[in-house]
């Protein structure tokens, strides 16, 4: 959406049906289902220290790939296959819509999920006032499509120097991200491996 036409309004109706979705949902999830409901528990799951430090590993894996640039045939088979494969239609009629066809794709695309289903899990043990309730899930809604909002901002402020700034972001993030994705998955891995240890003490 950032680089078609009039991508503001394309953005406006996406975060449109996102909120529209996120909200009705989480509202019906937290104010209307039994307090006994399995819906958000379903979503949450009890780590054992193995998991913790298996997930760890094969992190540590991909950390080395990265690393030593074992998967570029790989990135470069695939950049082949992508400028070959046609985009899938959701995205052709993005590319040809409207803000009435971003706010449908909002809809569709923006279901809760796992970490969402948690939040209102927790929420509905809070026993706030109905009203309070409301503010909490817009809040949390706002807070889950914070880049789209930045974007739509951004272009509302500096509708020129944006997308300029976008092609130069898309050229810093081509150039560095393998560099950062070594150090982030390696923290990551990192961080399991500590909860792991201490899980089995």
């Amino acid at each position: 959406m950032l680089l078609l036409d009039k991508p503001a309004r394309l953005m406006l109706g996406y975060w449109l049906g996102a909120m529209l979705t996120g909200v009705t949902l989480g509202l019906v999830i937290v104010l209307a289902l039994p307090k006994n409901s399995s819906v958000a528990k379903t979503s949450q799951r009890t780590v054992s220290p193995a998991i913790d430090l298996a997930i760890a590993g094969i992190l540590l894996v991909v950390v080395l790939v990265l690393a030593t640039g074992r998967d570029r045939p790989l990135e470069e088979r695939h950049a082949e296959r992508r400028h070959e494969k046609k985009p899938p239609k959701w995205q052709q009629r993005l590319q040809r819509g409207t803000a009435k066809t971003t706010f449908v794709i909002g809809v569709l695309l923006s279901f809760p999920g796992a970490s969402y289903l948690v939040a209102l899990d927790r929420l509905s043990k809070l026993h706030y006032a109905k009203a309070v309730t409301v503010l909490v899930v817009i809040g949390f809604m706002l807070v889950q499509l914070v880049l789209l909002e930045a974007a739509i901002l951004a272009f509302v402020i500096e509708p020129e120097k944006t997308p300029i700034a976008i092609d130069r972001g898309k050229a810093w993030a081509r150039a560095h991200w393998r560099k950062y994705a070594v150090w982030g998955l390696g923290a990551i891995a990192a961080a399991l491996v500590i909860r792991g240890i201490v899980e089995l003490l």
